[in-house]
């Protein structure tokens, strides 16, 4: 019987996971977390085998609680974002459950788990220092829920983002879809010639700019196709007149 752990904030799919964790005869849960701080000082204490990781959480990524770790258990990653399955199996996560799963789909995942074999310090070091060092991927698409589905929303039909601290407003096709994901990270996954960062909490795609005035301090206002007028901050005005030609 294999300890296990898990981190994830949103409250139905904590209910979800801890039940799915108990009813498994292979496996005895020692502890869960809400946010990516409470997750890391736990999981260190605790050591558990399992680590069942939701991604996007508050505090800090689950990639982030997997990297300052001082020991590496089995990783089972759990999100609603298709776009991070690359660096997962990179960092040698054992299964990226992609929710919402079904009970067969996470009885899957702990089979993977009770067959994978435990990896050595040695390995754990090299595994991390390259991802630490890959390259960039850009995404091309990204999973949006509406009214309870769930699929996938091409980058280039996304025409502005904004947002708060945890929260992103995407609005694309007419539509608004709000995904955990902070724009900063969003931004990186980017291509940073037709999405630019034109506030710190917005980021514009370019193919869906109308028109850019300046107003009385000299600072762009962007007009959108659609009719929307968003404010460019200095910085933001001073390098789209750079690119102007």
């Amino acid at each position: 019987m294999k300890t296990v752990f898990f981190a994830e904030d949103e409250p139905l799919a904590r209910d979800v996971l801890r039940d799915a964790i108990c009813a498994h005869e292979g496996l005895r849960l020692v502890g869960e977390a809400a946010d990516g701080a409470a997750a890391l000082a736990s999981i260190n204490r605790l050591r558990p085998e399992v680590v069942f990781m939701d991604i996007q959480m508050p505090e800090m990524t689950g990639l982030e609680v997997l990297r300052r770790l001082d020991y590496l258990p089995q990783i089972v990653f759990t999100t609603a974002y298709d776009q991070y399955a690359v660096t997962a199996f990179e960092l040698n996560a054992v299964d990226y459950l992609l929710k919402p799963f079904t009970r067969a789909r996470f009885d899957a995942a702990v089979a993977r788990l009770l067959d994978a074999p435990q990896r050595s310090p040695g390995e754990l070091a090299d595994t991390l220092l390259q991802a630490g060092q890959r390259e960039v991927r850009r995404v091309e698409r990204i999973l949006v829920r509406d009214r309870g589905r769930i699929f996938p929303l091409a980058v280039g039909d996304i025409e502005y983002m904004k947002s708060d601290s945890k929260y992103t407003v995407i609005v694309a096709r007419g539509q608004n879809f709000l995904v955990r994901l902070g724009i900063a990270e969003l931004e990186a996954q980017l291509d940073p010639a037709r999405f630019i960062r034109i506030h710190r909490s917005v980021l514009v795609n370019l193919d869906f700019v109308e028109s850019m005035t300046p107003d009385d301090q000299s600072q762009l206002q962007i007009e959108m196709r659609d009719g929307t007028r968003l404010g460019a901050n200095r910085e933001a005005s001073r390098a789209l007149r750079d690119m102007s030609i």
